[in-house]
């Protein structure tokens, strides 16, 4: 079957975001760009798993930046059923999509009384609260930044605002499309404990999450 627009949404900056289905995949686009699919979220489903495991405590309060195809929110309620989780999206179309079209593919996670919706930018989320764990799953990562309003997200001061957020001995987890030698070089800097771990999705592609861990 042909991929077939489903609706679209026009972005602050001027750029169309759009819903795509084929069969039974779906997929969004930002103009000629994938920046997400239902074919393969194995890495998005990592992130959620990753942390849990990680944390060596329940996770009680989570911070998810991006709803996606809604397959991160579903591994974190799965993997920390204690867990209350916040889920910031900028964009309301894609809160509606996942309330419509796209609402079996995690099975509703939006549906779960855990989950509460911060509709705006993530980095005002980080100010609402202090989280066990935060998962930034927003645009491409930092190597490949669609968003110039997510790029500080990446930088130094972007992390430092993260660490401030979470709890002490808590874990944030950044999605990559791909390795970010410069993200690594801000963590570098930053001192802090963190983690690289490389995804395998399909047998030549893969994605790589990092985890940074709150000591103080």
């Amino acid at each position: 079957m042909p991929w077939t627009e489903i609706d679209s949404a026009r972005l602050p900056d001027g750029d169309v975001m759009t819903l795509r289905r084929d069969g039974a995949a779906f997929e969004i686009r930002v103009g000629l760009y994938e920046l997400m699919s239902s074919r393969n979220p194995v890495s998005e489903r990592a992130m959620a798993e990753l942390v849990v495991a990680r944390l060596g405590r329940p996770v009680r309060t989570a911070l998810i930046g991006g709803l996606g195809l809604g397959y991160t929110v579903r591994a974190l309620l799965d993997a920390a059923p204690d867990a209350n989780v916040t889920v910031a999206e900028l964009v309301p179309e894609v809160v509606d999509w996942n309330r419509g079209p796209l609402a079996d593919l995690a099975g509703r996670p939006l549906e779960d009384s855990r989950v509460s919706v911060f509709a705006g930018d993530v980095a005002e989320a980080l100010r609402a609260s202090r989280f066990d764990v935060i998962l930034m799953d927003v645009d491409n990562g930092p190597e490949a930044v669609m968003f110039d309003g997510n790029r500080p997200l990446y930088a130094a001061n972007g992390l430092a605002r993260t660490l401030v957020a979470l709890a002490p001995g808590g874990i944030a987890c950044f999605w990559a499309a791909d390795p970010s030698p410069g993200f690594e070089a801000v963590l570098a800097a930053a001192a802090v404990a963190w983690e690289r771990h490389d995804i395998a999705v399909e047998s030549r592609v893969g994605h790589t999450l990092y985890l940074v861990r709150q000591d103080g």
